[in-house]
């Protein structure tokens, strides 16, 4: 899963003077306030003077037509003048880019370089989408123990792709002896955060009773949940783990699954 980190900075450089840190001000109250052709206007000349913090949220800009039009190619330049510099989520989002082929043509090795030096730095994303890298062979040679140690570095950071990733890895032997009971424990570290498709699996893991002793009840709970967040073979596995209910039975775990979406996935029947 790639996805661009936004994020907008709030830290003064100790090497700005009162002129330029009071720019940087108002280059943050106006995006914060939704003016965002005042914060270019702002920000675009300490970003040209080379302010990493600032370049990086040039490029974020950019990237999302914030204040100006969309222009991707404009938002590589940006996040590669801040990655340059070492800013670890400039270096993730420049990664991101190359591995989508925005703004730049599409090159795995190149996205797995920047992907690298984020990782390096503790970017849960840039560790989670280098695990990927290693998980399907784009970039470097497929490596599932590889995917795993990154996978896992951005899971224990409570990276949610992470560990939905490791949740697949350990069910299905890969990098890993496979391991039920270890797949169920990140599963369910994901599907309480609400990732969907680790919802519809933790399902199925109770429907087969793996990892967990067999629970129609709470196999339909999760089927129901990841049905409702969009994934639409778990809606198909719901019913048909219905046809083996009892009406009793199916309005349990339909009392569950409300229960445990109201409750932020926290009370989900166990």
């Amino acid at each position: 899963m790639t996805r661009i980190t936004f994020a907008l900075a709030t830290v003064f450089s100790l090497a700005f003077t009162p002129v330029a840190a009071q720019d940087m001000q108002k280059g943050y109250d106006a995006a914060q306030a939704g003016d965002y052709a005042t914060a270019i206007q702002e920000w675009t000349p300490l970003a040209e003077a080379g302010d990493a913090r600032v370049q990086f949220n040039l490029g974020t800009m950019y990237f999302d037509g914030q204040g100006v039009p969309q222009d991707y190619a404009e938002a590589v330049k940006w996040f590669r003048l801040a990655a340059d510099q070492g800013l670890d989520n400039a270096q993730y989002n420049l990664g991101v880019m190359y591995s989508d082929g925005k703004g730049v043509p599409q090159d795995y090795a190149e996205a797995v370089k920047w992907y690298r030096l984020a990782a390096d730095q503790g970017v849960a994303e840039a560790q989670s989408n280098l695990g990927n890298m290693y998980r399907n062979g784009k970039g470097v040679p497929q490596d599932y123990a590889e995917a795993v140690k990154w996978f896992r570095l951005a899971a224990d950071q409570g990276n949610v792709f992470a560990q939905s990733y490791l949740g697949y890895m350990y069910k299905n032997g890969q990098g890993v002896p496979q391991d039920y009971a270890e797949a169920v424990k990140w599963y369910r570290l994901a599907a309480e955060q609400g990732h969907a498709n680790a919802q519809f699996n933790l399902g199925v893991r109770y429907q087969n009773g793996q990892g967990v002793p067999q629970d129609n009840v709470t196999a339909h709970m999760w089927f129901n949940i990841g049905a409702a967040n969009g994934v639409e073979v778990s809606g198909i596995y719901r019913d048909n783990a219905a046809d083996d209910m009892t009406r009793q039975a199916i309005e349990q775990a339909q009392a569950m699954a409300r229960e445990c979406m109201s409750s932020g996935y926290q009370n989900c029947g166990y």
